[in-house]
């Protein structure tokens, strides 16, 4: 069984839904790759909070990272799982045929998907969240519910083949899951 995971993002994906989840798949012997639309220059992650004086959250610039393969490129075959991470990218990543084409193939192998933040917004347009238990931010809820799915507000919820989580701030927890998932996947097509 192959090692890699790919990462499906973009500019505007969240730096922290990113980023740990890359360490956290090195750290356990994992191959992460980034997947984005384009690799002709780096992505533009961006960093969102919440202050005060703001109804919602904030969006200022985060690191740039490379992306190692365009999202049309992909093959599912060559990967163990996948990561949708969340921030703005999903918003858009979402009615790109070739990603719904990769998340639709691995929910079909039934590969480990997780998905976080606004990253349900993908797997709502794949068509795979009917009656599939999800977390996600907030704000995605009517659109996690609008595709089939049941809402849960929680760090980390495991529906078959599914790990997602509401955001960064659920990083920890989330990660622990999918890699959990992703083991017990490994271990039963050994």
């Amino acid at each position: 069984m192959t090692k890699r995971v790919l990462i499906i993002t973009g500019d505007g994906g969240e730096t922290l839904e990113v980023l740990y989840p890359y360490e956290r798949l090195r750290e356990a012997g994992y191959t992460p790759v980034i997947a984005a639309q384009h690799t002709d220059r780096p992505v533009q992650l961006v960093v969102h909070d919440f202050v005060d004086t703001f109804d919602t959250y904030t969006e200022k610039l985060g690191h740039r990272w490379p992306a190692d393969i365009a999202i049309a490129e992909v093959n599912p075959d060559d990967y163990a799982a996948l990561v949708i991470p969340g921030g703005r990218a999903p918003e858009y990543l979402r009615m790109n045929e070739d990603v719904l084409r990769v998340v639709r193939t691995f929910h079909e192998q039934r590969k480990p998907i997780a998905a976080t933040c606004h990253g349900p917004l993908i797997l709502a347009a794949a068509g795979i969240l009917e009656g599939a238990r999800c977390a996600g931010f907030a704000m995605v809820s009517p659109d996690i519910r609008a595709a089939g799915g049941r809402y849960e507000d929680s760090e980390a919820v495991t529906d078959g083949n599914l790990v997602t989580a509401r955001a960064w701030n659920d990083n920890g927890p989330w990660m622990r899951a999918f890699l959990a998932l992703l083991e017990a996947t490994a271990t039963a097509t050994k």
